[in-house]
């Protein structure tokens, strides 16, 4: 039983009375001065907010204890910005505002306030009526399996699949609840009597499904149940001109068309994995098609690396885009149509300065908007300005073209008159100074969505907000309208994705570089050896719903390790060799053992390893001083090495000026008739004929680069760098069966790619037809179809036994990838994870 509140004491009356004036009172106050965390917190907030002279409503009272509770590890400027927007009404639900602290958390001062809405659903309102419509919809679709069950079916499920529709993100639960509730009544009756009707067609115990492995997933699962599994079929998004339907479904030939549309601006990190595997994996599975399409409208921040990396990166994943297109590839035809939406005097040329556009909006203090002084000006002379703009006539920030939407009526900001062109004193790496002025986003996504006839365009739940702004202006301009959808992303604790962040730590000299293995960049993760499939595989084992999701560290490395436990050969590394010199062999010794590269797997087959009389172990697996619980090596004890026909025996060691061994003198014992060692340990073996051992010039073993969980939601990240990060040691030693895993690595690497080059061919021809499909790849300009290396050094992955798993790192140099090299590879290893979760974690 909890330790009575002692009311009596000054502080805790203090805090008491603290609270009382929000009218937090009674078992719940005192239950939250129990909580030091919350408690301190919700002081925090009410003394910087002056809540205590505010008298609050129960209502706002209540969702501010529950800010106060959730945000209880965010900055105060932070928390105070949630709870300002609970008491201007805009988060009405715990819902929304425990959405809101798991959002602001990575986020930067001061917020994007339109991200912010999108992504807590601000302004989002779902009547009783539309839940009750979403629930038949869903019931019609699925009317055959829930007609399959007997009784009534499972409640919960149906709520689950109602919700996982974007337009059911912010729906009331009860409302959800209760027109689910009436649904299922209508159709099977009244839930008790359908209960006793199941109970009574039941005559045998239904058999437990067959568990998964822990971490793992169906292939595909993300696909087949929940929110990707109930999107539109091709042709099902609405159309405000019929014969729009039609032409999409001919240009697609009823084909899923899908696209993955980065800004090339920075190096895409394990978040984007979740968009990459969701947008080519949802077109795959349905044997559709998605494109790779740089969204480059802004030319200040793009650079060819970031082109290249991203190529790269998405092949490496396993993917083979239809096509690799550009928004720049547009710009002439978007400019035209721009044209067309001042003649239908839905575009207007706005001289308001930055701040006045701001203002007009609300402004920060979200007042009241107003329409700008230009926005009724005659169509002729909004076309005169625009011709203007793109001549150069005006300079950044003295002209923009925006969209005349519904600035004083609609309560969603993505209909306040959006910025649809500005000028920009920028060359374009692709179309250099042809242009100076661009489109932006909101003008050109939905729009060049339309041109590529996307059939689904899935994005996170941050764009919520702009589908209904992404529909008006395709609506309003008459072209196709594809249908946007909206998920939850993907986080990891314990690591920063902000790019400002990331770039103060390559920039401060915290890590190596963009694709330091501690970062979590796909270019990091990538050198530290992670496969591609163990992200893909843990991408699908979190499945995709709306609701953001933030992963522990230590899951994901749990993934990544059972995914290589059956698929890695296992080498015998020491990382601390020393040295043993087993006296009773002679100097020509020599015994082939023949040990599996994977006792669990036959089929990777055996390695020869030589045994002879000078062999390493680690310096960990001996003590100059026996114990009871030790059962490693030590003078006069034996122990087996692995895979090797007798035991050893300590008979003597030679120790350095520091009192620490170098050298072990042991016996062979082949005539070893006692009990079996107790332990077995691994080795390596000096044979130079046999390229035994093979030498080590760098290991590097990592751990967490922060030691708090969440660094992103800390004032001063920087003040939580993990200095223990990384141990570099040196002069490890490794079986010379290395070779041939490397070599097989490389040529299973490559046979991978080009399976993936022929699938992806033979995708195109199923989706679009044979003539059509052969013809497009004949057309380099449209195909586009750019070399990128997806094979790499970090491709060579092994377990060393009793260590971990590890990659070859980039910096090595090895004959086998035409390095130049002047005798042995130099070699580099990265360990990719640990066997067990690593002390060293937060």
């Amino acid at each position: 039983m909890a330790p009575k509140l002692n009311v009596q004491d000054p502080e805790i009356a203090r805090l008491l009375e603290l609270f009382a004036t929000i009218s937090l009172t009674g078992q719940r106050a005192q239950d939250t001065v129990k909580n030091e965390k919350y408690a301190r917190a919700l002081e925090q907030t009410i003394t910087s907010l002056h809540l205590d002279q505010a008298n609050l409503d129960p209502k706002h009272s209540s969702f501010v204890v529950v800010a106060a509770s959730s945000g209880a590890d965010l900055p105060g400027e932070k928390r105070d910005y949630i709870v300002r927007r609970i008491l201007s009404n805009d988060l009405k639900s715990t819902d929304q505002i425990n959405t809101a602290c798991k959002y602001i958390a990575s986020e930067d001062m001061p917020l994007d306030a339109h991200a912010f809405d999108a992504a807590c659903g601000v302004g989002v309102d779902v009547s009783p009526e539309q839940c009750r419509a979403a629930v038949i919809m869903y019931m019609d679709e699925h009317a055959t399996e829930l007609e399959e069950v007997c009784g009534w079916p499972k409640m919960s499920a149906i709520m689950g699949a109602v919700r996982g529709d974007p337009s059911m993100r912010w729906a009331n639960a009860v409302d959800i609840k209760t027109a689910v509730e009436q649904e299922l009544t209508k159709r099977f009756g009244p839930r008790a009597a359908a209960q006793k009707k199941k109970a009574a067609t039941t005559n045998a115990p239904a058999k437990k499904p067959k568990q998964e492995e822990p971490g793992t997933a169906r292939p595909d699962a993300m696909f087949k149940e929940g929110f990707l599994a109930n999107l539109h079929p091709v042709g099902g998004n609405p159309q405000r001109i019929p014969a729009l339907r039609e032409q999409h479904i001919k240009a697609t030939n009823g084909s899923v068309m899908t696209r993955f549309p980065p800004e090339p601006n920075g190096f895409l990190h394990i978040g984007h994995s979740k968009a990459i595997a969701v947008n080519f994996g949802f077109a795959r599975f349905h044997g559709g098609l998605c494109y790779l399409r740089f969204d480059d409208t802004n030319p200040e921040a793009e650079e060819e690396k970031y082109f290249t990396s991203i190529i790269d990166t998405v092949r490496w994943l396993g993917f083979e885009p239809y096509k690799v297109t550009y928004s720049s590839d547009y710009f002439q035809r978007l400019y035209t149509l721009a044209i067309d939406l001042i003649k239908r005097g839905l575009a207007f040329v706005d001289h308001s300065t930055p701040e006045e556009i701001r203002q007009g909006r609300g402004g920060p203090e979200k007042g009241a908007r107003q329409e700008s002084k230009w926005r009724n000006r005659p169509a002729e002379e909004n076309l005169a300005a625009f011709e203007a703009m793109r001549t150069g006539k005006y300079k950044p920030g003295e002209a923009v073209l925006r969209m005349k939407q519904d600035i004083l009526g609609s309560g969603n900001p993505q209909m306040w008159d959006l910025i649809a062109y500005r000028v920009l004193e920028a060359p374009h790496h692709r179309t250099g100074k042809t242009w100076c002025i661009y489109p932006t986003y909101d003008f050109t996504h939905c729009l060049v969505d339309s041109f590529e006839n996307i059939s689904h365009s899935l994005c996170t739940t941050e764009f919520i907000l702009a589908r209904e702004s992404y529909e008006w202006l395709c609506d309003a301009l008459e072209v196709y309208k594809p249908r946007q959808y909206e998920y939850g992303r993907l986080s990891i604790e314990g690591t920063v994705m902000s790019k400002r962040k990331m770039l103060k730590l390559v920039n401060g000299g915290y890590v190596d570089g963009w694709d330091d293995p501690r970062m979590y960049t796909l270019i990091g993760l990538r050198r530290r050896g992670v496969p591609p499939g163990a992200i893909l595989s843990f991408v699908n084992s979190l499945g995709v719903t709306t609701n953001n999701s933030v992963i522990q560290t230590n899951r994901f490395d749990q993934s990544v390790r059972q995914f290589l436990e059956l698929d890695t050969p296992r080498l015998m590394m020491v990382l601390k060799p020393l040295k043993i010199t087993i006296e009773n062999l002679p100097d020509d010794f020599l015994l082939e053992i023949t040990k599996p590269l994977h006792p669990k797997v036959p089929t990777m087959g055996s390695a020869k390893v030589p045994f002879t009389n000078t062999v390493y172990i680690d310096a960990s697996d001996f003590r100059t001083e026996d114990a009871k619980d030790y059962f490693r090596l030590a003078p006069g004890k034996t122990v087996g090495l692995y895979q090797v026909p007798a035991p050893i025996t300590c008979t003597s060691f030679r120790t350095d000026e520091r009192g620490e061994a170098v050298e072990l003198i042991c016996r062979y014992e082949e005539d070893h008739q006692g009990k079996p060692p107790k332990t077995y340990i691994q080795w390596v073996a000096e044979h130079a004929p046999s390229q035994s051992p093979v030498h080590i010039k760098q290991v590097n073993l990592f751990r967490n680069l922060f030691t708090c969980e969440s660094p992103a939601a800390e004032d001063n990240f920087l003040d939580h760098i993990n200095p223990n990060s990384r141990d570099v040691l040196h002069n490890a030693m490794l079986e010379p069966a290395f070779f041939e895993v490397a070599r097989l690595s490389v040529v299973n690497a490559h046979k991978e790619a080009e399976e993936r080059m022929r699938a992806a061919e033979a995708l195109t021809e199923q989706a679009l037809g044979k003539e059509r499909a052969v013809k497009e790849t004949q057309d380099k300009d449209a195909v586009q179809n750019t070399k990128s290396e997806t094979v790499g050094k970090e491709a060579i992955r092994f377990q060393a036994m009793r260590v971990g798993y590890f990659a070859v790192d980039r910096e090595s140099s090895m004959e086998l990838f035409g390095d130049k090299v002047n005798g042995p590879d130099v070699l580099f290893l990265n360990r990719i994870v640990s066997l067990k979760e690593d002390g060293g974690k937060s």
